[in-house]
């Protein structure tokens, strides 16, 4: 029997598109340890709020130079009040919330096989053909004063790095950022529907 558990947690993106199948993103995140060693203790307590709740889109986490090389900022895990470099857009996951839109297009699933000393925390989120929408003024972070791919058009947007975030009593949009991870950019269409698969 152990009397010592040392939790280890690691997450992996998979971003694919779901009417042609390519993969356009694959590969393993930060989780950020302060908030979600927070979330782990208050969820075990039985406290409200804190439990996986959205999944955030961004599109400043690289930098593209004139002759088109990119560089890829650092993931931001460090400070409990560490943000996505541009937070853009975002999707509620939680299938018992009024903000999801599509309970079977954006939920959590558990992977768990007896005897396993691990169990493995799958979320889906879908990006549909119309979304973003620029009137959304829920979901869509975008400002009038942003450029087309930053989803002032519907459907259209480009994002470049993924968070998840924490359920928060303060509302939508509030809570702990709990991993992030940075890839190369993301084109998102109107013509296009787009899944995430985030596995922790």
């Amino acid at each position: 029997m152990k009397s010592n558990l040392n939790i280890d947690m690691q997450g992996h993106v998979k971003i694919f598109d779901v009417d042609t199948g390519e993969i356009l993103v694959n590969k393993a995140n930060k989780i950020h340890a302060e908030n979600m060693s927070r979330c782990i203790a208050t969820t075990l307590s039985n406290k409200d709020h804190f439990s996986l709740y959205e999944l955030h889109f961004g599109n400043d986490g690289t930098i593209i130079d004139a002759q088109g090389n990119i560089t890829y900022r650092e993931p931001k895990v460090t400070l409990a009040n560490d943000d996505l470099y541009n937070d853009r857009f975002y999707k509620n996951f939680d299938i018992l919330d009024a903000d999801n839109t599509d309970v079977t297009e954006n939920k959590v699933d558990i992977s768990y096989t007896d005897g396993n000393s691990y169990t493995d925390i799958i979320i889906t989120s879908t990006l549909n053909y119309d979304e973003p929408m620029a009137s959304d003024t829920n979901f869509n972070l975008a400002g009038a004063d942003q450029k087309a791919d930053d989803a002032t058009i519907d459907g259209n947007f480009v994002f470049d790095e993924l968070g998840l975030k924490s359920k928060s009593g303060d509302g939508r949009n509030e809570g702990l950022l709990l991993s992030h991870v940075v890839f190369h950019p993301v084109q998102k269409s109107a013509n296009r529907k787009i899944q995430v698969l985030y596995t922790i």
